[in-house]
């Protein structure tokens, strides 16, 4: 099974808009969009859910103030100031709760529940470009990592019990632990970047993390004409560095007009810009297929 992640060193690169694009134009594949904390591919695809699932992780403490005494051991405990005490009634802020459980340890009266935390969504959908698992974890919430860990677990489940051979993923800005998460085992890493200093810096690091797990990956330069000079050192890095340039891409406006039309720039009519991304799609196809 063959499985391209399209990922960024730094957000504002064009990648969703782009992996939008080869979801349209990949046959026989499951789309997974793992960036879980900002999740915006739904709102191209306009997925229609069909399972909806909680994502349950970590514990967080709650105080039973019936049970409560009042007497501020956990207040006391506590290192990272989540306990609240208004009028000797004692609460904990689960926004400032990290689930190290010392207070539910050390109340001498047991007053501290520690349930399970739920920290999201999970879906399988359905989309007019093929099956879709994405997810939505809460503001502020984490164990991103481990969320886009189970996605990709049911990608492969769902492609082995439908009988597809590819999995698409749109994964997550930076080199984060998500990131990591998402790279590992892959068959193909596509990097997006744009020539500024910033996108060519961040392209730097996401590609040498590539480099520290194995993962085979190529390099798109989307805007390159924004700014030749960076354009042409992202390029000479890739050539350093060993990581094939699947295309270079201008800036243009009509991007845009196909998101705000919810389409892949691929769906929104015949245009330029669309046959040049058709054609990288068919460089990253020919790089992932194994030689038989």
């Amino acid at each position: 099974m063959i499985e391209i992640l399209i990922i960024s060193g730094k957000g504002g690169t064009g990648k969703t808009s782009l992996a939008a694009a080869f979801a349209h134009l990949a046959e026989n594949h499951v789309i997974c969009d793992l960036d879980v904390d900002a999740p915006d591919m739904h709102l191209i695809l306009n997925p229609k859910n069909t399972i909806e699932t909680d994502f349950v992780s970590g514990h967080e403490a709650v105080i039973d103030p019936d049970k409560c005494d009042a007497c501020g051991k956990c207040m006391e405990m506590c290192q990272y100031e989540a306990v609240n005490e208004t009028d000797a009634i004692f609460s904990i802020d689960p926004l400032k709760c990290e689930g190290c459980k010392v207070c539910v340890e050390f109340c001498p009266v047991n007053a501290i529940d520690f349930p399970e935390r739920h920290c999201g969504t999970w879906y399988q959908s359905d989309t007019r470009f093929g099956p879709m698992i994405h997810a939505q974890l809460f503001p502020g919430e984490e164990n991103s990592g481990l969320l886009v860990s189970l996605l990709r677990k049911k990608a492969k489940e769902m492609a082995v019990q439908q009988g597809l051979d590819l999995i698409l993923s749109d994964g997550t800005p930076g080199i984060g632990c998500p990131v990591i998460a998402s790279l590992a085992g892959v068959t193909l890493a596509v990097i997006v970047t744009e020539p500024t200093p910033s996108g060519r810096h961040d392209m730097e690091r996401v590609a040498e993390l590539c480099g520290h797990f194995n993962i085979p990956a190529g390099i798109i330069i989307n805007k390159c004409d924004l700014n030749e000079k960076e354009a042409a050192a992202i390029e000479a890095y890739g050539d350093e560095k060993g990581f094939p340039l699947f295309g270079k891409l201008p800036h243009d406006p009509i991007i845009t007009r196909a998101m705000i039309n919810a389409q892949a720039i691929t769906e929104y009519g015949k245009n330029d810009f669309a046959e040049q991304v058709a054609e990288i799609w068919d460089r990253i196809i020919h790089a992932a297929t194994p030689i038989k």
